[in-house]
């Protein structure tokens, strides 16, 4: 059995549990993180130094940084699947899990914890507008990438489409009008559709 820890409010925990549940996994979670705190226990921060979500125990191996777990169940349980088996093949997934995690979400975090954590009488404005000019551009990219295959890593879905997945998830949810871009909007409807994806990009924001 997969021990999981963390919340499933995290864009991280949620890529985790997308993971597992695609793979068929059997996981053992507990609530950590956030209001139900656990991550600055003595025992906790053994296991993961960082004090953050999600960690992960499979056999008594020990793993944490989000991505990093997706890849790992991914090419432990499912080899040339969700794991592409050709070396281009995964390293254009790694790129795009990269890019979700170092460019795409640093550009819409300020957005969604003013949105979304912030109270209303509290929000700075500026450091909203400036988030989502950052981030707009980014969908753009994407959407444009996803006009010549029907998934971020190729012709089929792959880890590659979860930690972005996720991330699209989240811009969708904020109070804001959305901008039509058909092949974003056509690949993410897909994952929506996806048994795997259910208590994942079918729930709200928090």
């Amino acid at each position: 059995m997969l021990r999981l820890w963390g919340r499933t409010t995290s864009i991280n925990v949620r890529k985790v549990v997308w993971t597992a549940q695609e793979l068929g996994l059997t996981v053992q979670r507990t609530d950590a993180g956030g209001h139900f705190g656990l991550v600055r226990e003595p025992d906790y921060l053994r296991q993961n130094p960082n004090g953050m979500v999600p960690l992960i125990e499979d056999e008594g191996y020990l793993l944490w940084e989000s991505n990093v777990i997706v890849r790992y169940l991914c090419a432990r349980h499912s080899p040339a699947d969700l794991y592409p088996e050709s070396l281009s093949a995964r390293f254009i997934a790694e790129q795009w899990m990269d890019w979700q995690q170092t460019t795409l979400n640093p550009a819409g975090r300020d957005a969604f914890v003013q949105w979304v954590r912030t109270p209303a009488a509290e929000r700075d404005e500026a450091r909203i507008a400036q988030s989502v000019a950052v981030t707009e551009p980014l969908w753009d990219l994407l959407d444009e990438h996803l006009a010549h295959q029907p998934f971020v890593g190729g012709d089929r879905f792959t880890m590659a489409d979860i930690p972005v997945g996720c991330e699209m998830h989240r811009w969708c949810g904020l109070p804001r009008e959305r901008t039509a871009r058909p092949h974003l909007d056509r690949w993410f409807q897909t994952l929506c559709e996806r048994p795997g994806a259910r208590g994942v990009l079918d729930q709200p924001l928090a």
